[in-house]
């Protein structure tokens, strides 16, 4: 497994985020602090390189959001599907949205990105997955954080490990060890 870069400093997930930018945000949200999320991105069609350094400018450009960082790039084969290899990355972001507007932020990106949904798991030019909003637990019929599947997937763990190793099991590390997973480029 290739050796996590220590990141800097920063609130833990949750904190609020001293000087974060509230682009777009009216009174209703000036006493909303941010939160921050961390993104799973990945795609497999088309030019995924490309699609997903563009999704995670996205994520900066949303209202009352601000992207923090990106994870390198990394190829995976896909898991439970079939189809091309896919490039993925996790991008962390503070933002004034909550948990179910930011979800609908993501399925608007993807849309945009030419997003097709003809069956489960198919291949995709773009998919987003809220993995974490802060330290919030939510199981509604939408929507589900942490993601259900983040600690059994290689191409999550590591990205996310990137940006926040606080925040990943070093048991969790080891029972993804089995799944391939190059790193390609920052």
């Amino acid at each position: 497994m290739p050796a996590r870069p220590t990141p800097p400093e920063g609130p833990r997930v949750g904190e609020p985020v001293p000087g974060a930018r509230r682009r777009g945000a009216g009174p209703a949200r000036s006493r909303r602090d941010p939160v921050r999320a961390y993104i799973g991105l990945g795609a497999n069609l088309g030019d995924a390189v490309t699609a997903v350094k563009e999704a995670a400018l996205a994520l900066g450009r949303l209202r009352a959001t601000r992207l923090v960082a990106r994870s390198c790039l990394y190829r995976s084969a896909p898991v439970d599907a079939q189809g091309p290899d896919y490039v993925n990355a996790v991008a962390a972001v503070d933002t004034g949205l909550t948990a179910p507007e930011l979800l609908a932020a993501l399925l608007r990106i993807e849309q945009r990105a030419g997003r097709l949904r003809p069956y489960r798991n198919a291949p995709r030019t773009l998919d987003l997955d809220l993995l974490l909003y802060g330290s919030a637990r939510i199981d509604s019929a939408t929507l589900t954080v942490p993601h259900p599947r983040l600690r059994e997937r290689a191409f999550v763990l590591l990205p996310l490990a990137e940006l926040a190793p606080n925040l990943v099991a070093a048991r969790d590390l080891e029972a993804v060890r089995s799944q391939r997973l190059d790193k390609l480029a920052p």
